[in-house]
């Protein structure tokens, strides 16, 4: 095995018992990342000198006892959304051409303070407004859709050019990549990871969470972001802690709620045979199923969609009037829409988003966890706009991948997507787990549950026999 398909927890491993150094591990990503970054695009900027500068550091301070934990040593891919000090954010948009951050974000901040290392900014959809992230391709075939608006840090981590990476998720957005690209992706309670320094798309509903190979590497990295910061006025002051599920895959007790409907309609038959089968190794665990409804379900899109159009717009107000050439046309067609939208109907979502809150808060006192699919359907051709399912209904591309993991963000519950296999094109398929607010423990308990009864997930292999195109 080369240093590069090392999990995030099996490369501290080694690198705390001087078996790897990080300057091995940085150097096998980096040359990982060149050998497939012409084929998939994941990357915006390379910090190759950096990186290797701060693995040489880190060796260093190893090597004197100054270990700081798990994510010494270990190159991270960034959203470039995210501040770094002296680092262009350009949010994928000419907007933004010459920005350059002037300090860290809360989260860079927190992964530098823990040793990680930088290899570089990934790409997403412009501003985060897009479910597909078009400048990237997805890390199991180069010809269909990474997922958005983090596709780039997803196809990252699933390619070997980063051991683990940072998205951002207002609708799904961390979830869907993680989904369509067979990797883990977790969206925190709202608030619990702090936002300063994330360009925002909808400030109410914006969360930062990790991508990785492992329900284990998720929970290293949680542990190294979370903790109150006044500058994010949505933060939460949850202490730092240790999220590591423990060893033991029993789930005796644990009920899980099975949704009869909203979660299973329009969605593809392979997605679904694949979710009833993850499901039912839950129970083989010792959960109890319960069947459940989902509350407010005709209501969901309706309030996301209403609280984010209007947030965006607010603030992409002064750019959209004086540079509205240099937005994408989809993103500024969704810009001018928000516009549109008044303060009555944004206080309406507003209120109707209090109303799901607290349907959902009594649903989640029947149960401790809520399983269904991430999203309804594998990763699509690039280019494809909509979906039509066997009843004769056609559905947006966008609106089809949101809508599994709207909820999540509406209500502000954390959720965890888990790869439970592929279907017969050998795409990943994604396990949804949701909880209760600050449940993110018993999540990873139960996603780390599951994952310990399957083989060993290999990285995706990326390269067609002729190797990248010229």
């Amino acid at each position: 095995m080369q240093p590069y398909e090392l999990t995030l927890a099996g490369a501290a491993t080694e690198i705390r018992e001087r078996r790897l150094s990080p300057v091995e591990l940085v150097d096998s990503v980096l040359g990982r990342l060149d050998r497939v970054e012409p084929y998939l695009g994941a990357y915006v900027s390379v910090a190759r000198d950096q990186a290797r500068e701060t693995a040489r550091e880190a060796e260093r301070e190893i090597a004197r006892g100054g270990y700081r934990g798990p994510l010494h040593g270990v190159p991270v891919g960034l959203k470039d959304l995210i501040d770094v000090a002296g680092t262009p954010t350009t949010a994928g948009s000419r907007v933004r051409d010459g920005h350059r951050a002037t300090a860290d974000s809360t989260v860079a901040a927190r992964l530098r303070a823990a040793g990680a290392v930088l290899a570089g900014k990934t790409h997403t959809h412009e501003f985060a407004y897009g479910l597909t992230t078009p400048q990237t391709g997805n890390a199991w075939d180069r010809d269909r859709i990474a997922g958005g608006s983090s596709g780039g840090s997803a196809v990252a981590v699933a390619s070997g050019a980063a051991t683990f990476a940072l998205g951002t998720d207002t609708g799904g957005s961390i979830r869907v990549p993680a989904a369509l690209n067979g990797m883990v992706g977790l969206k925190p309670t709202y608030g619990l990871v702090p936002r300063h320094g994330v360009t925002p798309l909808s400030w109410s509903l914006d969360h930062v969470g990790p991508i990785t190979r492992t329900v284990e590497d998720a929970a290293l990295v949680l542990g190294a972001l979370v903790g109150h910061d006044p500058r994010d006025p949505a933060s939460q002051a949850a202490p730092a802690a240790d999220y590591r599920p423990g060893p033991d895959p029993d789930l005796t007790g644990l009920r899980v709620g099975v949704p009869a409907d909203y979660y299973v309609d329009h969605v593809d038959p392979e997605v679904a045979a694949a979710v009833h089968r993850a499901v039912a190794r839950l129970e083989v665990l010792g959960a109890r199923l319960v069947e459940v409804g989902i509350p407010m379900a005709r209501y969901l899109l309706p309030t996301l969609w209403g609280l984010v159009a209007p947030e965006a717009s607010a603030y992409h107000a002064a750019t959209l009037r004086t540079v509205p050439e240099l937005y994408q046309a989809d993103v500024r067609v969704l810009l001018e829409a928000g516009e549109l939208i008044g303060a009555v109907d944004y206080l309406r979502a507003q209120r109707a988003r209090t109303l799901i809150r607290e349907a959902w808060a009594r649903l989640l006192e029947e149960v401790d966890v809520i399983a269904a699919p991430t999203v309804p359907m594998t990763a699509v051709p690039a280019g494809q706009e909509t979906v039509t399912w066997p009843d004769g209904t056609v559905e947006s591309v966008a609106d089809a991948y949101v809508r599994l993991s709207a909820p999540a963000n509406v209500t502000g519950v954390p959720a965890l997507s888990v790869p439970v296999g592929r279907d017969a094109a050998g795409l990943p398929i994604g396990l949804q787990l949701l909880g209760r607010p600050l449940g993110e423990r018993t999540l990873l308990r139960v996603g780390h549950a599951y994952e310990r009864t399957q083989p060993a997930r290999s990285l995706a292999p990326v390269l067609p026999a002729d190797g990248p195109p010229a």
